[in-house]
């Protein structure tokens, strides 16, 4: 399976007159095509830096970033990169540009000249692909919040990204619009084989990705699939993260004589697992 992302030895650090910190220290991550990643850490471990990063905002201090081929450090390749690997943001009101949901979805097909016809379908495909093609006319501050994002998500789909970077996009949700954009990430991901990278601070996301990867100090300290990742509960917790709900209740009940699986993840899993008890 090919990489279509592949970090090496990726230094980034921020100058300023007075010092230099150093947000990213000698960090490697490869990617897989169709491959969905989350990334997780507390606020200053370096995952919104290295996000960056990869969509060639911010450019490394020493090492290389690849992106489908493409080195972000090549100033030629920058339109085919952010192409390449769409980046959604936190906020979706600072990527919403325009009037109408519709107009503002074709607006980065306008800016790489896709002929309007072209852009015609592509705005309608990606509206339908988000569940927001009924709201089409609709202007976009009239939206909720999960709407919202999910026209942004829209509008880089639109573009037709191999990989779509996911900045804390569910931070500034409700509950109920974190489920709505989740479930859009999930289906872009299954069933068009899109790239997912996911860096979020909300475990319960993290759990659906297939496999996950914990920042600290710029450094990766663990890596694997979500169930070996939130087994580390001690080490996750000496970090300041949590781990999912689920998790941590399978532990407390085992202390409590309770014997159940101790690496559950889901509230399904749970369930399962409960009623199987005598």
């Amino acid at each position: 399976m090919e990489n279509i992302i592949k970090v090496k030895n990726l230094t980034f650090e921020y100058t300023s007159d007075e010092h230099t910190h150093r947000a990213i220290d000698d960090f490697n991550l490869n990617i897989n095509e169709g491959e969905f990643v989350a990334i997780i850490g507390h606020n200053g471990s370096g995952k919104s830096t290295l996000s960056k990063n990869l969509n060639a905002i911010l450019i490394p201090t020493q090492g290389d970033i690849v992106i489908d081929g493409m080195n972000t450090k090549e100033e030629k390749y920058l339109w085919d990169i952010r192409q390449t690997a769409g980046m959604v943001f936190q906020n979706p009101d600072n990527q919403i540009v325009a009037t109408i949901v519709e107009e503002d979805v074709a607006f980065g097909c306008e800016n790489l000249g896709v002929e309007p016809l072209e852009i015609r379908e592509r705005v309608d495909s990606a509206l339908k692909n988000v569940g927001m093609y009924e709201l089409r006319e609709r202007p976009p501050h009239l939206l909720s919040g999960g709407q919202k994002q999910r026209v942004a998500i829209a509008g880089i789909i639109a573009m037709r990204p191999k990989c779509i970077i996911f900045d804390e996009a569910t931070a500034m949700l409700d509950p109920s619009g974190r489920q709505e954009v989740m479930n859009t990430i999930k289906r872009l991901n299954k069933e068009y084989n899109i790239t997912v990278l996911m860096i979020t601070h909300f475990m319960e996301e993290a759990v659906e990705a297939d496999r996950v990867i914990v920042m600290e100090k710029g450094k990766k300290i663990l890596e694997g699939k979500p169930r070996e990742v939130f087994s580390h509960i001690d080490e996750l917790k000496k970090i300041g993260l949590d781990v999912p709900y689920m998790t941590e209740l399978s532990q407390l009940l085992n202390k409590d004589g309770i014997k159940i699986r101790t690496d559950i993840l889901t509230v399904d899993e749970m369930v399962g697992e409960l009623c199987q008890l005598k």
